[in-house]
């Protein structure tokens, strides 16, 4: 196995927690307005997902989008910034926790309505396709999404246009906070895809190479055959829906039985297997101080200014 690629995708994976830990406290010193929605847990999926993307390949994605960001290379500075409203913040301060964005990167959001970002998702395959470029579009959607319009409206187009697109669902199991076996026949949410049709997979959203596998495969037929794919990633959440959530709902058991297979202890083991300890080490020190100059660098920033209040504004 490549010790190199080990290493990135453990360092993609901590950077995403130890971000997201960070925003957690400062959420709790009320640094942070609005709502927030941390990935702990879910950084397998995003950075297995992000590992085999190419430049010309668009990602969007809902509200927990911290995590997705960071993956596609987004910095920390400039998502810490965004936490806290300043104008060096990823969206200058005006989109905050659900609406992060790099345009240059090709990550598109963050979006706040649930689900309402899929038919964006193949608008952008539509776009790739009619200009005969050569990426594709990855969609992420929390298995809450998967009984509302947009998703079938998107899903219903990606097939009927043959559309370069990845649907990939969350699968966290609760979406807010209502267990999957009360909103699902099935645990099987990949199924879904039967009704269009087009092809489905089913991956351990907490096995970072299996991730990687399924989106390569999904992607390679989304570019060579401009056909759409829906894949269930099977994951968890460790925190509530948001830091307004306390998540009764659950058992504690319940969640100290998934931070066992926790992917960022399970990747950090295998590098110390292949007798890379010291480097392990030596990243975890890399992440700690990147993330606490992120923090500084976003308290020590301006706000935006008040007068460009209506910049970026479509109607007067």
């Amino acid at each position: 196995m490549d010790n190199e690629l080990i290493t990135e995708l453990y360092r993609s994976m901590l950077l995403i927690r130890r971000f997201e830990e960070e925003a957690a406290r400062l959420y709790q010193e009320r640094k942070i307005g609005g709502f927030l929605h941390l990935y702990i847990g879910q950084e397998a999926l995003a950075v297995g997902t992000a590992s085999v993307l190419d430049s010309e390949d668009y990602l969007v994605t809902a509200y927990r989008c911290h995590g997705h960001y960071l993956a596609r290379g987004g910095s920390a500075r400039a998502g810490m910034a965004e936490l806290l409203g300043k104008v060096t913040g990823c969206a200058e301060g005006r989109g905050g926790s659900m609406h992060f964005y790099d345009v240059e990167k090709k990550f598109m959001g963050g979006w706040g309505i649930v689900g309402a970002h899929m038919p964006l998702a193949a608008g952008f395959a539509f776009a790739q396709k009619y200009n005969q470029e050569s990426g594709a579009t990855i969609c992420f959607l929390g298995d809450g999404a998967i009984n509302i319009g947009p998703f079938h409206e998107a899903m219903s187009l990606a097939a009927l246009w043959n559309l370069p697109v990845v649907f990939v669902i969350e699968n966290n199991y609760f979406a807010m906070g209502t267990p999957l076996h009360k909103t699902s026949p099935t645990d099987d949410l990949s199924l879904r895809a039967l009704g269009y049709p087009m092809a489905r997979d089913t991956v351990d959203g907490h096995d970072v190479f299996a991730v990687r596998a399924s989106i390569h495969a999904a992607l390679t037929r989304a570019r060579e055959q401009h056909l759409p794919t829906l894949i269930e990633a099977k994951t968890y959440r460790y925190r509530g829906h948001s830091m307004a959530d306390p998540a009764k709902y659950r058992t504690k058991e319940e969640v100290e039985d998934w931070r066992k297979r926790d992917p960022i202890l399970t990747l950090g083991a295998k590098l110390e297997s292949f007798g890379l300890k010291t480097l392990r080490d030596q990243i975890d020190r890399e992440i700690e101080e990147e993330i606490l100059d992120a923090v500084k660098f976003a308290e020590e920033s301006p706000e935006p200014d008040p007068s460009t209040a209506e910049k970026y504004v479509y109607v007067e």
